[in-house]
C-alpha cells in the first residue's frame, strides 16, 4: 500500500517531464508565443485585464501576420481563464501562439498546465519560444547526497541526486609508498609520510567541501555525505574532521569499498543500500536486479519487449511492469476509409513531433492511403493495460547502470510476471 504513491508520483514526474519537452521543441514565427505564469494568490481578473490590455496594444505590431497571431492567442488564453474564478492551489502556466508545423503549415495550440509545485511568479512574456525556467527546476531533484571516496592515494567526490550519479571530480596524493628509500632513518621516513598523508587529507577536504557547500539550497536539499575507502583510510579521515564542519556533521556512513577513482562512486552507492533505503534509486534497483535475476533462471517469471510484454498484460500475468522514462515512442492506429482495413503500430518519436505529418504508408488492400485514427503514448497506453488488471508499475530512470541496461537491452520495456505463461 505504501508504493502506491511512489508509482503515482514517478508517472506524474514522467507526463510532466514529456509535457516540457513538447513544449520545448515548440517554435513560433518572430515573437507570437505566449507564456503566461499565474501564481495561487493571483487574481484572475487582474490578469485578464492586463491580457485586454495587451490585446489593445497589438495594434502597434507592424506586421500584419505577427499582430493578428498575438491577438489570437490572448483570445484563446481569455477564453480558458472564463473558467477559473481564482487560480488552482499551485497557481496555473498557459503556453499559447501559432506553431510552426513545417513547410507554410501553423496551428494554434495553447497548453494549460498545473504544475507540481507551487509558482512563486507572475510572468507575461512574447517570444519565439515558450519560457520554461521556472517549471524545469521543479525537476530538479530536491534530495541530493555528496559522496566521497578515498584511499591513500588518491580521492574522488560527486553528488547523488534522485537517481542520478554526478561525478564532479578528484585528486591524485603525493604520499609516499610504505617502503623508504635509502638514507632516511625510519622514524624520519614515517614523519614524512604521516605529514603528506595529513596535507592529503586536508585537500581533499577542502576540495570536497567547497563543492558540496556550493550546492543549490544546501541546508534545505543536502540530506548527507556517504564516505567509501578501504580500511583504516576513510575511518582517519573522518574522525579527523578534514572536512567543512557543516558538511562533516552531514556523515551519513563510512563504506568499505575497491575503488577510489569515478567508478567507485556507484560502488558507493551501492555500498550503502541500507543507508540509502528512502531513496528512489535504490527502489529502481532492487526492481531491475529481480528482473535481471528472473532472467537467466530457466523457470523465471520475466519478460521482456513490447510484443511480450503486451501480451502477458492481456492475459493478467504481469504483477509488475516495468518501463523506461527514455521512452519516446507512440502506438498509432491506422484505417483505410475506402475499405475499412485497420491497423495498429509502434513507432519511435521525437519530442514536439508533430506524428499527423508522418507517412503512413498505403492500405495493404486496397492501397488507398492510410490515416491516423488515434496515437497513445506508449507509456501512457501500457499503464492502462497494467492497471485493469491491478498491476504495479514502476517507471525506471536510465540514469544508472541498471536502468540504462532496461532501455539499451530491452527496448524499455520488461516485466516481472506472476506466473510463466510462454510468452
Amino acid at each position: 500500500m505504501n508504493e502506491e504513491p511512489v508509482i503515482d508520483e514517478a508517472r506524474r514526474r514522467y507526463d510532466f517531464k514529456k509535457t516540457l519537452e513538447k513544449l520545448e521543441a515548440k517554435e513560433g514565427s518572430g515573437t507570437e508565443l505566449i507564456t503566461l505564469y499565474i501564481p495561487p494568490d493571483k487574481q484572475i481578473y487582474d490578469v485578464t485585464a492586463q491580457l485586454r490590455d495587451e490585446f489593445g496594444q497589438c495594434s502597434n505590431i507592424k506586421s500584419k501576420q505577427t499582430r493578428t497571431n498575438v491577438q489570437s492567442a490572448i483570445s484563446s488564453i481569455l477564453s480558458r481563464l472564463k473558467y477559473y474564478k481564482r487560480p488552482p492551489e499551485k497557481g496555473m502556466a498557459i503556453f499559447c501562439g501559432t506553431i510552426l508545423l513545417g513547410g507554410d503549415r501553423t496551428d494554434l495550440e495553447c497548453t494549460v498546465i498545473e504544475p507540481p509545485e507551487p509558482l512563486n511568479l507572475y510572468m507575461y512574456r512574447c517570444s519565439s519560444n515558450f519560457e520554461l525556467e521556472p517549471l524545469r527546476e521543479m525537476l530538479e531533484e530536491k534530495s541530493v547526497y555528496g559522496l566521497l571516496v578515498l584511499d591513500r592515494r588518491e580521492s574522488y567526490w560527486g553528488f547523488l541526486r534522485g537517481n542520478r550519479i554526478d561525478p564532479i571530480g578528484g585528486s591524485t596524493s603525493t604520499v609516499p609508498g610504505k617502503q623508504r628509500k635509502g638514507g632516511q632513518s625510519s622514524a624520519r621516513f614515517q614523519r614524512l609520510r604521516e605529514i603528506a598523508i595529513n596535507e592529503f587529507y586536508n585537500k581533499v577536504g577542502e576540495r570536497s567541501s567547497a563543492v558540496f557547500l556550493a550546492e543549490k539550497d544546501f541546508f534545505e536539499r543536502f540530506k548527507g555525505v556517504l564516505i567509501g575507502g578501504p580500511s583504516p583510510t576513510k575511518e582517519e579521515f573522518e574522525a579527523g574532521n578534514y572536512l567543512h564542519h557543516e558538511v562533516q556533521k552531514r556523515v551519513i556512513g563510512l563504506f568499505d569499498i575497491s575503488y577510489t577513482n569515478e567508478s567507485g562512486l556507484a560502488e558507493l552507492v551501492d555500498a550503502a543500500q541500507d543507508a540509502l533505503k528512502g531513496v528512489e534509486v535504490m527502489k529502481e534497483k532492487a526492481v531491475m536486479n529481480r528482473f535481471l535475476k528472473e532472467l537467466v533462471k530457466d523457470d523465471g517469471v520475466a519478460a521482456y519487449g513490447e510484443a511480450s510484454v503486451r501480451k502477458n498484460l492481456e492475459l493478467g500475468a504481469v504483477e509488475t511492469l516495468i518501463l523506461s522514462a527514455s521512452l519516446r515512442e507512440v502506438r498509432l492506429k491506422t484505417s483505410c476509409h475506402a475499405c475499412g482495413y485497420t491497423n495498429e503500430m509502434t513507432v519511435k518519436t521525437a519530442p514536439g513531433e508533430h506524428t499527423q505529418n508522418r507517412d503512413l504508408g498505403n492500405c495493404p488492400d486496397c492501397s488507398a492511403p492510410l490515416e491516423l485514427a488515434e496515437e497513445n503514448d506508449i507509456i501512457d497506453e501500457l499503464t492502462l493495460l497494467a492497471d485493469q488488471s491491478s498491476t504495479k508499475v514502476e517507471i525506471i530512470s536510465d540514469d544508472f547502470e541498471e536502468g540504462s541496461i532496461l532501455y539499451t537491452a530491452f527496448g524499455g520495456i520488461a516485466a516481472l510476471l506472476r506466473y510463466r505463461t510462454g510468452y
